[in-house]
């Protein structure tokens, strides 16, 4: 059995039960620097939903993924490079401000396309990651909704990185977050019936994340390991 292939069953057995909404738990491959080869062999041993983190490299394997594969994009869009993205990527769920979400759907207009997104919360308001205070979606969500050439389909959240606080209170801080995030979310699809991720967790904080809620984690180093640029080239 190949390393990816024995990795990503590991984490499908871990997540086979779902959360404890009863819910069940997608898997999204974080692709950014895997090469082609490695992303059809984990579609072809079950993993159906992959993120790219970067415009050109979305575009450059664009042709390439295995058809039927559920492609999201997770990192940060320039407007420049809304033509490689909007209207090809399932879902851009990096979107991080109300500024962001009208310049898509303005070019999704021209497109004459329907954009699926999912806003991202920085739920730590770390200057090291992308996303949008938590408190700046609750006053701009609905905003967000209204806009006619996008549709949101869920919530994407990067949790703090809480290192300096005991691990009890790590997990305590973490869990918190993800059920205050839940209960918004829960709240903004009575009225949006195509909401259906909320993702929330990465390799080291995917099971806090999926025991308070989410249905929906990002995994890429602890799937297909150690990546580099060099990969694909």
């Amino acid at each position: 059995m190949s390393e990816v292939k024995e990795r990503l069953n590991a984490i499908l057995a871990d997540i086979a039960e779902g959360n404890n909404f009863g819910e069940k738990i997608t898997l999204l491959g974080a692709t950014k620097y895997v090469a082609m080869d490695k992303i059809t062999e984990a579609y072809e041993n079950g993993l159906t939903v992959i993120g790219e983190n970067h415009a050109q490299e979305f575009r450059d394997k664009f042709p390439f993924y295995p058809e039927g594969l559920e492609k999201h994009f997770i990192g940060t869009l320039q407007t420049n490079k809304f033509k490689y993205v909007v209207g090809k990527a399932y879902s851009i769920d990096s979107v991080s401000s109300l500024d962001m979400a009208r310049k898509i759907n303005d070019f999704a207009a021209k497109k004459g396309v329907i954009q699926n997104i999912m806003p991202e919360i920085n739920a730590g308001c770390e200057e090291s990651k992308t996303g949008m205070p938590f408190d700046d979606l609750k006053r701009d969500f609905d905003e967000m909704a209204a806009l006619p050439n996008l549709k949101i389909i869920g919530i994407m959240a990067m949790l703090p990185i809480t290192v300096q606080l005991p691990i009890t209170a790590d997990a305590e801080t973490l869990a918190r977050i993800t059920r205050d995030i839940r209960a918004f979310y829960d709240e903004k699809r009575k009225n949006l019936p195509d909401m259906k991720y909320l993702s929330i967790g990465m390799s080291g904080d995917y099971k806090i994340a999926v025991a308070n809620g989410s249905n929906m984690i990002r995994i890429g180093r602890a799937i297909f390991g150690q990546r580099y640029p060099e990969e694909n080239k």
